[in-house]
């Protein structure tokens, strides 16, 4: 039994910042934290005080984490970042309203009396006197101290205060994680109320000391003869009254939701996965269709986490395409019209939309990648739309007149023509590239809705069913929101938007095999029609080959990619090597291009990918291909061994125990993660769990028409046995949770805390 915490995080938008450039404007980006480790920098937004950036994260992290701070920065080419202010929530207020914060909020000053971190490794001792007891306070070490001077460490030193007495340990010179080993003594008189105050200082020697945080210990839980030995966490000085700035430094739009899980062991949710599995596998012949009945009592507010859980969980079971078949069928059942058919948001359009980014995200970027790249290269100015053309905004040179808005019309069409084209082109040559459970799923929905619409008069509704997926769910969206997608590193700038959105829509255009209802609805894209009139043969002969797969080359295909790792990132990261002594020494940095799979990190000169990676994604990524690693060491030392020491914490004997401990366990989710199949199965029995009145009311329907005979009956199990075996499972997984230490999961809340200025 475990217990698992994921944070939803959606940094929206923030709002009347202040001013930190000279141009009377910002250039603002996110940071998060997780107790002052950075995990997730967002993307920034130019020449604004009213930034929008709508990202939104998963984050991994251990229950005991205390807090999570968000950190408005101003982006600076030649000096350090500017600081705007930061929004900070604490676990337990997370904790305490679990549908989570949804609003805006203002943001407070950084003050760096509160900016603190690490640990600091302290031996208590009350030692037994002829007099009086002893207390002896042993400061021993401290590790991941805030660097305060401009070389990236501190000086620190420790201040030990007890009843108006002071003693300092002597002062380690740049380290963030010094040793002092020093030992101080103070008087106790019998029944003393007061408090052990430690604290750590940056020693500085012309400006005052940095505080670093400290330690409050109340004396009384000590016992005598019985020393205390830990670790304890630097805690932020509060006594001083803080600045009523609220408003002054903007708002910041957030929508955070923590969500606490105790997964049990996989035994106990073994009967669930089996029922829902068994469901799956008799498809529409199935007597209760399990699937049908989720989807009618789930809303629409969790349809897509529903969606998700689920077809991970399938994914897991080899059954994700058996899953998706059931789900076309039941669709397809009840929908008459063609027009309308995976137009809504039902569960069946939710798990192909998250399939397609579990399985299909690579091929994604194999064939979007380098169109995107260009278009983001390119930065021309296009526009179709006459009403929107601004001539202004291409430019002139020298003595070579303003484009007329014709001619800004016609260079902006060539330069959409030659995009899509390209984009076309690299799609009809992807068939052998695109995932063989993915073209395994596309063929039983071409053939599903082939066979409830048949007829000349439907012959292009079975492609159209399969581009309402590949192209208006899966590329558009790609392509309008590149970052997203992990395609890019950053966001479009305004000109490379509109150049994007102008592609996608033509994108869409061919998706819809170029029907009158698309033309008719913007006409200004009538420049395009040769390119999407041409686009829709080449489409369709594309969806023709990738259907055309059977079950011994899906097999073939399967097994061959089942010998090769899977990647888990790659891309260029820069080596920073240092040449040379003294104050006149060389940098230099070479980049090199790395790739990640569970069973290695390998690099080359050359890249493979040009989708570049953050730094805490490469941390994220190794950490999870090492999280099943036996041997992974619980320290580590975070600096280099130069002449005969350590640089972070100045040990002498090279292969000792590191001096900061090992982070682990904070990672982002991501669409290639390792599936966890317990933790889908806890989240899938939760869901249900919070819908098991109307599964009960469900049943007792059932049963009343069984009595009355208006159920038809089977000639196996009656149609609401499922049911009922679905609902004493939930009995059994509930008594599981209460009988389990942490006792029975908490009910769904009702409330959503609201974030106002």
């Amino acid at each position: 039994m475990a217990k698992r915490s994921s944070l939803y995080i959606r940094i929206v938008e923030g709002k009347n910042l202040p001013a930190k450039d000279i141009t009377g404007s910002s250039d603002p980006y996110c940071i998060v934290k997780v107790d002052n480790e950075p995990i997730i920098r967002t993307a920034t937004v130019w020449k604004t005080l009213c930034p929008f950036w709508g990202e939104e994260y998963q984050v991994h992290l251990p229950p005991t984490f205390h807090t999570v701070a968000f950190y408005v920065m101003d982006e600076d080419a030649l000096s350090r970042d500017d600081v705007i202010g930061k929004v900070c929530l604490p676990r337990d207020t997370l904790a305490s309203h679990p549908k989570g914060f949804s609003g805006w909020t203002h943001l407070t000053e950084v003050d760096p009396d509160e900016e603190v971190q690490g640990e600091i490794h302290l031996r208590l001792e009350v030692q037994p006197g002829a007099r009086a007891c002893r207390l002896r306070c042993s400061v021993l070490e401290a590790r991941d101290l805030a660097p305060k001077d401009r070389n990236g460490a501190s000086d620190p030193f420790v201040r030990v205060r007890y009843k108006g007495r002071t003693q300092e340990t002597s002062i380690v010179k740049k380290s963030c994680y010094p040793r002092w080993n020093e030992t101080f003594e103070f008087e106790l008189e019998e029944g003393a109320t007061e408090v052990l105050c430690v604290e750590t200082w940056d020693w500085d020697l012309v400006s005052r000391n940095d505080f670093l945080g400290k330690v409050v210990i109340d004396i009384q839980r000590l016992q005598v003869a019985q020393p205390e030995e830990s670790w304890f966490r630097l805690q932020p000085d509060q006594t001083k009254s803080r600045r009523h700035d609220e408003g002054n430094l903007g708002s910041l739009q957030l929508e955070v939701r923590l969500r606490d899980e105790m997964v049990l062991p996989s035994s106990c949710y073994q009967p669930l996965v089996q029922l829902l599995c068994h469901e799956v596998k008799l498809g529409m012949q199935g007597p209760g269709q399990l699937i049908s009945l989720i989807e009618e009592t789930t809303s629409t507010e969790c349809r897509q986490d529903v969606a998700t859980n689920l077809l991970k969980l399938f994914l897991g079971q080899g059954l994700a395409k058996d899953f998706l078949d059931l789900l076309f069928q039941l669709e397809l059942s009840r929908t008459s019209e063609t027009n309308t058919l995976f137009r809504s948001n039902s569960l069946a359009s939710k798990s192909m939309e998250s399939f397609l980014k579990v399985a299909g995200m690579q091929y994604l970027h194999g064939v979007l990648g380098p169109i995107i790249n260009k278009v983001f290269e390119e930065k021309k100015y296009v526009e179709l739309d006459p009403s929107k053309v601004e001539v202004k905004d291409v430019g002139c040179s020298g003595l070579h007149r303003p484009q007329t808005e014709a001619e800004v019309l016609e260079q902006s069409a060539q330069t959409l023509r030659a995009h899509l084209g390209a984009l076309l082109s690299a799609l009809s040559r992807s068939v052998r590239a695109c995932p063989a459970v993915v073209r395994a799923t596309f063929r039983q929905l071409f053939r599903r809705v082939r066979e409830r619409f048949p007829g000349a008069q439907h012959e292009n509704v079975p492609f159209i069913a399969v581009t309402s997926f590949l192209c208006l769910r899966f590329f558009s969206p790609a392509i309008m929101s590149p970052k997203l997608f992990h395609l890019r590193e950053r966001h479009a700038d305004a000109r490379t938007s509109r150049t994007l959105l102008l592609l996608a829509k033509a994108v869409q255009n061919v998706g819809n095999m170029d029907t009158p209802a698309s033309r008719a609805k913007e006409a200004w894209m009538e420049p395009l029609q040769p390119t999407v009139r041409q686009g829709v043969a080449q489409l369709k002969d594309f969806i023709t080959k990738l259907v055309d797969i059977e079950e011994k080359d899906e097999l073939d295909l399967q097994r061959t990619l089942s010998l090769q790792a899977p990647p888990v990132k790659e891309g260029p990261l820069f080596i920073h090597r240092t040449k040379g002594k003294g104050p006149l020494m060389s940098s230099s940095f070479k980049k090199l291009y790395f790739f990640l799979t569970t069973e290695a990190l390998s690099f080359a000169k050359t890249p493979s990918s040009k989708c570049v990676n953050e730094l805490n994604q490469w941390l994220s990524a190794l950490r999870k291909v090492s999280i099943n690693n036996t041997g992974l060491l619980g320290s580590y030392h975070p600096g280099v061994f130069r002449g005969d020491k350590w640089s972070c914490c100045h040990q002498k004997e090279k292969t000792g125990q590191g001096c900061d401990k090992t982070r682990s366990r904070v990672t982002l989710q991501e669409w290639n993660d390792p599936l966890d199949h317990d933790l889908e199965a806890q989240l899938i029995y939760r869901h249900l769990l919070g819908v098991e009145a109307m599964l009960w009311e469900r049943h007792r329907e059932l049963s009343r028409g069984a009595e009355a005979g208006t159920v038809p009956a089977s000639p196996g199990e009656a149609p609401k046995d499922s049911l009922a075996q679905l609902l004493r499972v939930l009995q059994d997984l509930r008594e599981a949770h209460s009988s389990s230490p942490a006792g029975s999961p908490p009910s769904e809340p009702n409330c959503l805390l609201e974030l106002q200025t």
